[in-house]
């Protein structure tokens, strides 16, 4: 399976951006309107400055278009200074709005994508990509429309003082436009690959600092140490990729942005020795050119975050359209759960399960046993929806469990691994997660039916805030275990989802689990053979294959694979007869 999240095409990021300037035209058009008028102010002074040396020269009084100037430049510090403020809170909002729709695409993704995805790429997409693309709303709409503006109305005021002189400048100006065409063509890949560079970096990190121990334990440090190198490697390259982009970029501009002033000084002096033009007009045009120089680097410079920035949104947007098959158009008819000669294979692997068959049927208790990579994990992945057969055909009442929404799937089969993740907030926060409406009383049944009455010691009880550090592995399972209680789903798929637990508390959590799920569908993927001992039927795995079905007293007296897998747990004196739970 692709473990790359899916990246959104320039249509799509563009239909997303106006999406979120749609949700707040109030905070936009202010930043825009303030910006603006602040534009506006700073074209006066340049103005009046030409004014003022053609009026000393002709005698007369500045007094007023001074004061003019310094009335000017005081509106357009006040008005720039208000405009980044709306500006900051209009993209506090946007970022805000963004990693709300985040959140909602990641938990609406299906069980498969969420499964094989990059921890690192979506964490990378959740925080720099968002605050790159918050700033970006922020500054780039309003700098780059009223750059514009300000660019446009210098020209024409040189055009208007001079158009000679308004003509030399912009032919100048011919190189930036040739620059900027070369960079484009080239940004948006380059910015891609840094962005895919840096989320492979985070997911090294991330998988680093999680098994620091087993790195540690298997004398793995060098082999990980390598990999780093490489991944750090293929961010430096791709960094030095768009480094060179901005290497050309930047030369080019400040080289074209520096020749329209010089020209118009040495066309003017010529026209001023030959009566032409008045030296408040050389001045007044030079002054606006060079000022032209600022919103021209704005533009470019917002055009090139832009291309970063355009990098990171795609990514995000990407989460709105992951790859989904086709949902069920119908609701399942009945619980009943069935294999029918089901392969499956990992990535381009051999296949992990070959022809298996198997009927569950509603309210059975069935122990799915099995030496290491047996494929037993792998089965009930399928059996929860959580992965497609390669072939054949994996349904729950008589519809393929791959194709239901996530909600159908919740409503039918819930998974429980070892693996359960304990969220930031309190005990009770973490439990309502499965039914937000319980109330304290339906809590406290669903901790006591999985032996977590350790509750009961917390500060706080229900209240206390919940850490995985304070808890411990074996508590944060019970917690999870509970939630299923709370889910109340028809079909509950357990792979060693007591493994973490110590063996007195797994006997007891899975006892207590038992007799809640009683009349419910239980598929327990098992590692204490106690387990299958207790169920009405055991499937036996063995190479990727239903080798041995039955219940547990048959199997043993069989003397196949199941009793071999049953002596060497209990020993040579083993009981072969089920014990009462």
């Amino acid at each position: 399976m692709n473990r790359d999240l899916p990246v959104a095409d320039r249509r799509q990021v563009r239909r997303a951006a106006l999406r979120l300037v749609r949700r707040d035209i109030p905070g936009f058009t202010t930043t825009l309107l303030l910006n603006s008028l602040a534009a506006a102010a700073a074209l006066v002074s340049p103005w009046l400055l030409g004014r003022i040396i053609d009026a000393i020269s002709a005698g007369r009084t500045v007094d007023l278009l001074a004061a003019i100037a310094v009335g000017a430049a005081l509106a357009q510090l006040v008005l720039s200074r208000y405009a980044e403020k709306v500006g900051t809170r209009f993209s506090e909002r946007v970022q805000e709005h963004i990693r709300g729709e985040l959140l909602d695409r990641v938990l609406a993704l299906p069980a498969a994508t969420v499964e094989h995805l990059r921890t690192g790429d979506l964490t990378a997409r959740g925080t720099t990509d968002v605050a790159l693309v918050g700033r970006t709303l922020r500054d780039a709409a309003p700098a780059i429309l009223v750059s514009s503006l300000q660019a446009l109305f210098l020209i024409v005021a040189v055009f208007l003082v001079d158009p000679v002189l308004g003509a030399c400048g912009l032919l100048a100006l011919a190189g930036i436009g040739a620059a900027s065409r070369w960079y484009l063509r080239r940004a948006r890949p380059a910015y891609l690959e840094e962005g895919a560079a840096r989320s492979e970096l985070a997911e090294h990190l991330a998988a680093n600092a999680a098994g620091a121990r087993t790195i540690e334990a298997l004398g793995l440090r060098d082999k990980r140490t390598r990999a780093a190198e490489r991944v750090i490697e293929r961010g430096r390259t791709a960094q030095l990729r768009t480094l060179f982009l901005r290497s050309v970029l930047w030369p080019s501009v400040e080289v074209s942005s520096i020749l329209p002033p010089v020209l118009v000084l040495l066309l003017g002096g010529v026209l001023l020795d030959r009566g032409q033009v008045t030296l408040g007009a050389v001045v007044t045009c030079v002054l606006y050119l060079r000022q032209l120089g600022q919103p021209i680097e704005t533009i470019l410079i917002w055009l090139e975050q832009l291309q970063s920035s355009g990098a990171s949104f795609a990514r995000i947007e990407g989460l709105a359209t992951p790859a989904r098959e086709e949902v069920a158009a119908a609701p399942p008819q009945g619980d009943r759960i069935e294999a029918r000669a089901v392969h499956f294979a990992y990535e381009a692997g051999d296949d992990v399960l070959k022809g298996v068959d198997l009927a569950v049927r509603p309210g059975e208790r069935l122990a799915v046993v099995g030496p290491s990579g047996a494929g037993k994990s792998t089965l009930g992945k399928l059996l929860a929806g959580i992965d497609r057969p390669r072939l054949g055909l994996v349904t729950v009442g008589s519809v393929p469990v791959a194709d239901l929404s996530p909600a159908q799937l919740r409503e039918h089969v819930v998974l429980v691994t070892q693996e359960q993740h304990l969220f930031l907030g309190t005990v009770r926060d973490n439990l309502l997660l499965a039914d937000p409406a319980a109330d304290d009383d339906r809590l406290y049944k669903a901790l006591a039916a999985v032996g977590a009455d350790w509750v009961a010691s917390l500060d706080d009880e229900l209240g206390s805030q919940s850490s995985g550090e304070a808890l411990g592995p074996d508590r944060v399972q019970q917690l999870a275990l509970a939630r299923v209680v709370l889910a109340d789903p028809h079909t509950v798929v357990l792979d060693e989802a007591t493994a973490m637990l110590d063996p007195r508390t797994a006997r007891r959590a899975e006892r207590s689990l038992a007799a809640v799920l009683e009349g419910r569908t239980v598929i327990a993927i098992a590692h204490r053979l106690h387990t299958a001992r207790d169920a009405d039927r055991v499937v036996v795995m063995d190479d990727g294959r239903v080798v041995e079905v039955g219940p547990h007293d048959e199997l043993v007296a069989a003397g196949g694979v199941y009793e071999t897998l049953w002596s060497s747990w209990y020993g040579s004196r083993a009981p072969e007869v089920r014990t009462p739970s």
